[in-house]
């Protein structure tokens, strides 16, 4: 038999010889791709060296790969050209932004209409004509209220019916406590509110927004419009944000767009008594000689919306304490989102619509993440050298604590 095997093999063709040591290496490479795998996953679920790895990967973190310093002069030459060009890149998206700023000026003369038209019919200077006020409800949304009634909602339903022909026995004007119920839907504005505020909130008629004018520097101002009150003699409080929109010649490359700077508030004239960023607290005092008691008033800062009228001063040297520094980063904050959303969208608020779909694009990362991981499953699953056994639990002295 080992003869006739010695004679296929010799009479075998050279170029078949070739394809089979081609096979045989395949194959040998495809055992040590498999190897390699299981050994990786046997790896990866050892928390020691997870831990290790982590540690390892915080290290590097913000730290020079090292490959810029390993290039040759004449290339770390040519790079700073390119820095270079993402200079003059900047500076040009700089002017795109003042250009973006125009516009936005420009199309706020077309929005206001609009918005002092919303204004009045808040506050019942205008009362809407009935083609005005008809609104073809969602399909879906109707569905919904013809298929989603049981026993415990009609009860509610009825006990709504009941409050508002209570309501329209009391002839209630525009729509009470417009603004102050978008605070309350918005958790940004929200955290801000004190029970001491809301009833002042509820004098509020309409909040604006003024940009600066044509060749002014860059900046907006937002003007909360109140009805005549008890507790302030203002019938407008303002708040102004300047801007930059250029790039910090320090370090031009972290330049991304107009950046608030600084904000000024503005003089809330209280009406005596009435002021909510203030309260007084007692103390007693003990004389360390005599021992006498004695009892000491003091006024006290107090938390309120209202401090959102008198934010840190920023030095001329621009240095801030960290306080300060967490209390603008938070006013700058609530400053652009009252302009980008409150004001163009103050309804969808008031009805929780726009928080809806805040939160419908949040579940829809969360339902993209899950695919994700199913999507890993089943590649697990179709991989021929998957060893679910490998993916159990690790012994109890291997866990985590």
């Amino acid at each position: 038999m080992a003869d006739i095997d010695n004679k296929d093999q010799a009479e075998m063709d050279p170029a078949d010889m070739e394809d089979v040591e081609e096979v045989e290496e395949e194959e040998t490479g495809e055992d040590e791709n498999s190897k390699a795998r299981q050994l990786t996953v046997q790896m990866m679920q050892n928390p020691q060296i997870l831990a290790a790895l982590q540690e390892r990967l915080d290290g590097l973190n913000g730290s020079p790969s090292g490959y810029m310093e390993s290039l040759p002069k004449v290339v770390k030459r040519r790079v700073n050209a390119l820095k270079n060009l993402q200079v003059k890149c900047a500076h040009i998206e700089a002017k795109f932004y003042e250009e973006v700023h125009e516009l936005e000026r420009k199309y706020a003369a077309l929005y206001q209409p609009l918005f002092d038209k919303r204004s009045d019919i808040v506050k019942a200077a205008y009362e809407p004509t009935d083609e005005e006020c008809e609104w073809k409800a969602d399909e879906e949304e109707e569905l919904t209220k013809k298929t989603s009634f049981n026993q415990d909602e009609m009860k509610e339903k009825a006990k709504l019916e009941e409050e508002k022909k209570d309501e329209e026995k009391e002839d209630p004007k525009g729509i009470p406590e417009f603004w102050l119920t978008v605070f309350k839907n918005v958790d940004l504005l929200s955290d801000m509110l004190q029970e001491h505020d809301e009833p002042i909130l509820k004098h509020l008629q309409d909040i604006k927004v003024k940009f600066s004018d044509p060749g002014q520097p860059m900046s907006f101002t937002l003007e909360f419009h109140f009805e005549p009150n008890d507790f302030f003699t203002n019938t407008m409080l303002t708040k102004t944000y300047k801007m930059r929109s250029e790039p910090d010649e320090n370090d031009p490359f972290s330049f991304d767009g107009p950046e608030i700077m600084s904000c000024t508030g503005c003089t809330i004239d209280w009406t005596k008594g009435k002021n909510v960023t203030l309260k007084t607290i007692k103390k007693k005092q003990k004389h360390k000689g005599r021992g006498t008691v004695r009892t000491v008033t003091k006024t006290v800062p107090n938390d309120s919306f209202f401090n959102f009228f008198t934010p840190p001063e920023v030095p001329e040297n621009g240095e801030l304490d960290e306080d300060s520094e967490a209390i603008l980063a938070a006013d700058f904050e609530i400053g652009h989102f009252i302009r980008e959303r409150i004001v163009p969208r103050a309804v969808l608020y008031f009805t929780g619509e726009a928080i809806e779909d805040d939160d419908d694009d949040y579940d829809e990362e969360g339902e993209e993440a899950d695919d994700e991981e199913g999507e890993e499953e089943a590649d697990e699953e179709n991989d021929p050298d998957y060893d679910p056994k490998k993916d159990a639990a690790p012994p109890a002295e291997c866990k985590q604590q």
